[in-house]
């Protein structure tokens, strides 16, 4: 895609099916140095506590991303958008749906690592409300690359943010 063309698109997000993965398997291979196998994915996804979500866009799949649900937090295990289809505004949506389960009562951050030197996803993830929180040494099986451990935590509302203000005037008053 020629880069004055580049603009939002038109993206549904929906779960991952199984039908999905080759066209996954396309973006992991496209986006990465080291990309997940089709097995590596399986495994995954057959975790009880694993969720999978696609971007479509033309009814083609044009990014994906694997979650982990924990009791306080989710945890980002892979993401990709397709290259052509980056700084379209389709990674921006899918972090948006994540972002959108979290709560003050529940899941209060999101938690993901980025290899150090994929400074492109450093930077996405910094516009996106993320930053680093720490550095995890020689982190990864593939390599002794090091890994930044990035984290979004949960922001409220105005209205929850004047609930509780308000709550605690009434308490004290």
């Amino acid at each position: 895609m020629a880069l004055e063309e580049k603009r939002e698109l038109r993206v549904h997000i929906r779960w991952m099916i199984r039908r999905d993965m080759p066209e996954i398997l396309e973006i992991e291979r496209a986006s990465f140095e080291f990309p997940w196998t089709e097995t590596d994915f399986v495994r995954s996804l057959r975790q009880r506590n694993c969720i999978g979500m696609v971007a479509e866009c033309n009814e083609r799949i044009v990014g994906f991303m694997i979650y982990e649900l924990h009791k306080t937090r989710l945890h980002i295990l892979n993401f990709a958008v397709h290259p052509d289809h980056r700084r379209c505004g389709i990674g921006s949506k899918m972090t948006g749906k994540l972002v959108s389960k979290l709560s003050n009562q529940k899941r209060t951050r999101i938690l993901l690592e980025v290899r150090e030197t994929n400074l492109m996803a450093q930077l996405f993830f910094r516009k996106v409300g993320f930053r680093a929180i720490s550095v995890l040494r020689d982190f990864y099986d593939d390599s002794v690359e090091d890994a930044y451990l990035m984290e979004r935590l949960y922001q409220p509302t105005v209205q929850e943010a004047l609930q509780s203000v308000n709550r605690i005037t009434r308490l004290a008053g």
